[in-house]
């Protein structure tokens, strides 16, 4: 219970005491001490005002194009007290038990830190300062993108966390082309024989197992009645078959197996060394939706009219969601590289013009900005801002940005 909750409590329970005719004894804090409210009182330099009777410490953080600091300004009895009669020492303690110790020296009419103050700016903070052989202390906290979420409810949330650490990156590039039919998996049917076509069973569109009778054909040599059966299983996409004809020996029917289906991408002269059979491509259609992975089987030998050559992706087709005359966006993997310390992609947010992800420890979750460096695939390099191990967000880190910004703890210092 946070000390302001503390002190109602005791204060609702004296009011209760004395209404019965009983007397208590308000709280004590220890001389010289000082715990201070959530809603801080402001001095005139913007910073917070820590008050011990007739001595007042005005302690600001300094943010602008410099690194942020820390300036302080001490009074007494309402009159400035010059800065080298002041010893002053503050103490940060960060979420996970790291400690950042800053000592003020005078700079013209203030104390200045001696120590910059790195992201994010949430901290239990001690303030401790010394004035003609009294000391002065207090201790307040002063948190920002922070969030205590209980075990059950993340759980619910569906929040997913995991350890930072090395990763390879994958570096694609992203190519653009047209779903073909597979002609693999495509066969033209003929008649054994010459012979009058008899009857025919299915037309464009059906849909035929291997085996299945197409047509029957009387043969113009025995006069006996020949059944044409389809060589796969498979959609007939195209016939030329009807019943009183001659079979002849064209084609009748074209029969396509729409399960696998080829998807034709356009490589133009700048990229055709980077662009490697074997490649791992995702594929997926121009309008979006999921994307689907295959491998460049064969890179064409000529180059169109517009000086790009044809690489072609296999892919599996058994949804039906990449039609035969689908446009297409693909990337293409072309290399990779090993990083010591990446997050997933999944986890980043925007927080205070910042890409950030959200450090969890324990129950607590809090901001964490970073330096990115590399972005490739699913993960992105980090330079700086996190720790290699540190267990952040990867899923549904929204969630947390949310609720930071609900409860108005996204900047205060």
């Amino acid at each position: 219970m946070k000390l302001a909750n503390r002190l109602l409590l005791s204060l609702l329970l004296t009011v209760l005491l004395t209404a019965c005719g009983e007397k208590t004894a308000a709280p004590e804090i220890a001389a010289g001490e000082h715990s201070e409210a959530a809603e801080p009182v402001k001095g005139p330099n913007g910073g917070r005002l820590l008050v011990d009777g007739a001595f007042a410490l005005e302690l600001a953080l300094i943010e602008g194009n410099a690194p942020p600091e820390f300036h302080a300004w001490a009074r007494l009895d309402d009159k400035p007290l010059a800065p080298a009669d002041v010893q002053l020492e503050v103490s940060l303690a960060r979420l996970g038990g790291a400690i950042d110790t800053i000592r003020f020296a005078p700079k013209d009419a203030f104390l200045r830190g001696d120590a910059e103050v790195h992201e994010p700016h949430s901290f239990d903070v001690t303030v401790t300062a010394r004035h003609a052989g009294k000391e002065h202390r207090w201790t307040y906290e002063s948190h920002e993108g922070r969030v205590q979420i209980p075990a059950e409810v993340a759980a619910a949330s569906k929040l997913v966390s995991e350890a930072a650490g090395p990763a390879t990156l994958s570096e694609t590039l992203v190519l653009y082309g047209q779903i073909a039919t597979n002609a693999e998996q495509q066969r033209e049917v003929a008649a054994r024989f010459p012979g009058l076509i008899k009857s025919v069973r299915r037309s464009i569109g059906d849909t035929v197992k291997s085996g299945e009778t197409l047509a029957v054909i009387e043969s113009n040599l025995s006069l006996e009645p020949v059944a044409l059966t389809a060589p796969m299983a498979g959609v007939i996409t195209a016939r030329d078959a009807n019943p009183g004809e001659q079979s002849g020996e064209r084609m009748l029917f074209t029969i396509t197996d729409p399960a696998s289906v080829w998807a034709e991408l356009s490589v133009f002269p700048r990229d055709r060394a980077r662009v490697r059979p074997g490649a791992v491509v995702r594929v997926r259609a121009a309008d979006g939706g999921e994307a689907i992975s295959g491998n460049v089987s064969r890179i064409g030998l000529e180059a169109g009219g517009n000086q790009a050559v044809t690489a072609r992706v296999v892919l599996d087709n058994r949804s039906g969601a990449f039609p035969p005359g689908t446009f297409v966006t693909a990337e293409v993997e072309v290399g990779s590289i090993d990083v010591p310390l990446a997050v997933k992609t999944s986890g980043l947010q925007q927080f205070r013009d910042a890409s950030v992800v959200f450090e969890q420890i324990g129950d607590q979750y809090e901001v964490r900005m970073l330096e990115l460096g590399r972005r490739h695939g699913a993960f992105v390099e980090v330079l700086d801002g996190l720790k290699p191990g540190a267990i952040y967000v990867s899923g549904n880190s929204y969630l947390i940005k949310a609720d930071i910004e609900k409860s108005g703890a996204a900047h205060d210092h």
